[in-house]
């Protein structure tokens, strides 16, 4: 099979996979589980903005959990002070990728180093973690939405159908957007790297002074990806803040930045349904082991239920043994057993004319 007829195979089975996921589950699935593949598949949005970054771009980016929480937060504050979620829903889009935008133009066009980029992104996660920390007093509003500090923005009201208000969207109205979102990002993401900024932003990650010396400006491309992986970041704060009707200061936390590279990590660099990949089993493995955990006296059990040590084993463990990802490692896999499996070429019996 071509490389071309491999990728059409590709895209129609995540198709057909994402589509049959998204009229099965909410019929098969009890209320609890589906409440659980919601969230799987919002945070599947924030993966692939990383995976957008970091792996087709080349910038490490320890800040991705900074426009995450921008969204959540201009959401829930906007929606307060507004009522219909129509309006906020696109302010929690706009705000992220307009501070990514004004961040990325300062540390591209100051040719920030690489080392120093994932220092400056992670510094102004935690800066922001510290500053929505501290606005805990009665004073600390925007309009009538009250930022809460560490208690965070509770109640916050759920989307609707634009123009109305009264048109709340359930659990299942959740789901059915989120996975509907996640799929619309899939795919248009992979329009866009099959485009000529797709192969150009690629071909900077590969080696920026050859792109340089070929008339293009990696800087401007560098810029633009990093402006559209804010806004898909963005894009999962505002469903998460609706998912929880909850937003809190640890959404900027540390831990939260850490795990979506893990996530990509897991799924492996490079590829589009890695992130996604990586992000729902660790967020399955995650929610299986703190529900499964058990009351011990001591020794083993004591430590099965320490579930951040646990996860933390089982990661390093899987990024040593298979430090491509899953998906590359899979895909590999099943290329060398096509190739033993297909048949030799004949070798022919007219002799080659010497060059």
């Amino acid at each position: 099979m071509s490389p071309r007829a491999r990728n059409w195979a590709g895209i129609a089975a995540v198709a057909v996979t994402g589509v049959g996921f998204l009229l099965l589950a909410p019929r098969l699935a009890e209320l609890d589980t589906l409440l659980d593949l919601t969230v799987y598949m919002i945070m599947s949005i924030l993966a692939l903005s990383l995976g957008l970054v970091w792996g087709y771009g080349g910038i490490l980016c320890f800040g991705q959990a900074a426009f995450f929480g921008l969204g959540a937060y201009a959401y829930a504050i906007a929606v307060f002070n507004i009522g219909d979620s129509t309006l906020p829903f696109l302010l929690a889009i706009a705000l992220p990728a307009g501070f990514a935008a004004l961040l990325g133009y300062f540390m591209f066009y100051g040719r920030i180093s690489d080392v120093y980029l994932g220092v400056i992104t992670l510094t102004v996660t935690l800066i922001l973690f510290n500053s929505v920390n501290s606005t805990a007093g009665p004073e600390y509003h925007i309009g009538v939405a009250r930022l809460g500090g560490f208690n965070g923005i509770p109640s916050i009201p759920p989307l609707n159908l634009p123009g109305d208000p009264a048109a709340a969207l359930d659990l299942e109205g959740m789901f059915y957007l989120s996975t509907g979102l996640l799929l619309a990002v899939y795919f248009g993401l992979r329009a866009l790297l099959a485009s000529r900024f797709g192969r150009v932003i690629v071909g900077i990650r590969e080696n920026e002074r050859r792109a340089e010396l070929l008339g293009y400006d990696p800087r401007a491309y560098k810029l633009a990806t990093f402006t559209i992986g804010g806004a898909l970041a963005g894009l999962a704060g505002c469903l998460f803040a609706n998912w929880g009707a909850f937003v809190s200061p640890t959404i900027f936390g540390l831990a939260q930045s850490a795990q979506i590279i893990i996530w990509v990590i897991v799924g492996g660099r490079g590829t589009l349904i890695g992130p996604v990949v990586g992000c729902i089993a660790v967020e399955w493995l995650t929610t299986t082991l703190g529900a499964n955990q058990t009351t011990g006296t001591g020794g083993l059990a004591d430590l099965w239920n320490n579930v951040p040590l646990v996860l933390g084993a089982i990661l390093v463990a899987f990024v040593l043994l298979v430090p491509k990802g899953l998906v590359p490692t899979v895909a590999d896999v099943v290329r060398r057993l096509a190739l033993r499996r297909s048949p030799a070429p004949a070798a022919s019996a007219a002799p080659e004319v010497a060059e």
